[in-house]
């Protein structure tokens, strides 16, 4: 894997005030452990506030696994980074490629593998694509071409599939997949239905984040009109989730679960990410808005894991000045 060493003091911009130089170096240097003494996935550990990625990436999707081995795309060129959270570390695990942007990731346990979501802008438009890449060696074992995609955003495993949104096509798509042969098959797509607020212009993102509930439907976020939706895989019946407790789920873009709780990165503010408990119904599930996490280092963030007993979020930074050139970096939050 080609290593990378980030600048060591960014400008770090958040929405209150600029990080000073000394601040910045403390941030770097609050690492406490290597890959090898990683603790494991429950148990809190010294850990940076912060840790920095590659100036220029434009990252969006995060995911993590085994224990704090963390894993960003990028939207710039199509690269994974990688590295552990603990340590701070960073290293190219796939090379970035010409026209080639990553959305949503997901780290499949089961065959050590890295799923991803994104395009492929080709002469005559962009192609959705779902990509399986070894977490080792950044060897691509599939390339999957999605049909009729428009923005593949995020994706959600399960035993045997991978759940596609694709935020301006009212629809999920679903490849198979075979751990023990490393086969897959499909794109095959469930219609998004019922109470689902679709998109009849496909000019503005809808579905966002996706998530598996504690019974194995889907809940999704809705980036035009907020709230969340709880979706039955089989019939793509969509009923929305009802939130109590505090502030309205005015967007989203990704999601992530431990049991019962759920975290919406932006559900309810630009900086921060929500976090709500769930609870079943008789009719479905229902929320409860428990409050949100916020840092000062939180700038525009996209998706966010849980590893290492903490949240851990990677700041897109959508809107900064010199993307291609800017700094980036993932913020460490509690988890509830």
């Amino acid at each position: 894997m080609d290593t990378h060493t980030p600048s060591p003091t960014p400008a770090w911009l958040s929405r209150r005030a600029l990080l000073t130089t000394a601040a910045a170096s403390t941030l770097v240097a609050l690492t406490a452990s290597s890959a090898s003494s990683a603790p494991s996935a429950g148990r809190r550990s010294p850990a940076p506030e912060t840790v920095l990625l590659p100036d220029g990436i434009r990252p969006e999707g995060i995911t993590s696994g085994p224990g704090t081995t963390y894993y960003v795309g990028s939207l710039a060129d199509g690269r994974i980074v990688t590295g552990d959270l603990l340590a701070g570390t960073v290293a190219t695990l796939l090379p970035g490629a010409p026209g080639r942007a990553l959305r949503g990731l997901s780290h499949d346990d089961h065959c050590g593998v890295v799923w991803a979501v994104g395009g492929v802008t080709t002469p005559t438009g962009t192609e959705g694509h779902v990509w399986c890449v070894d977490a080792t060696t950044g060897a691509v074992h599939h390339d999957v071409v999605v049909p009729g995609a428009v923005f593949l955003n995020d994706l959600v495993l399960t035993d045997d599939a991978v759940w596609v949104t694709d935020s301006r096509v009212d629809r999920l798509t679903v490849i198979t997949h075979d751990h023990a042969t490393m086969s897959v098959s499909g794109p095959s797509f469930v219609p998004l239905t019922g109470a689902w607020p679709g998109n009849p212009s496909g000019n503005a993102n809808n579905a966002n984040g996706i998530r598996l509930l504690p019974d194995g439907d889907i809940v999704l976020n809705n980036s035009r009109v907020g709230g969340l939706w709880q979706v039955d895989p089989t019939t793509g019946n969509t009923r929305e989730i009802l939130v109590s407790g505090g502030r309205v789920i005015t967007g989203g873009d990704g999601l992530e679960t431990d049991g019962s709780v759920l975290y919406n990165v932006r559900g309810s503010g630009q900086y921060e990410v929500s976090v709500l408990r769930l609870s079943p119904t008789a009719t479905g599930w229902a929320a409860k808005w428990t409050g949100a996490r916020t840092d000062e280092t939180l700038d525009i963030p996209s998706t966010a894991t849980l590893a290492g007993g903490w949240l851990w979020a990677v700041n897109a930074r959508f809107g900064v000045t010199s993307p291609g050139t800017a700094s980036y970096w993932i913020t460490r939050l509690p988890a509830a």
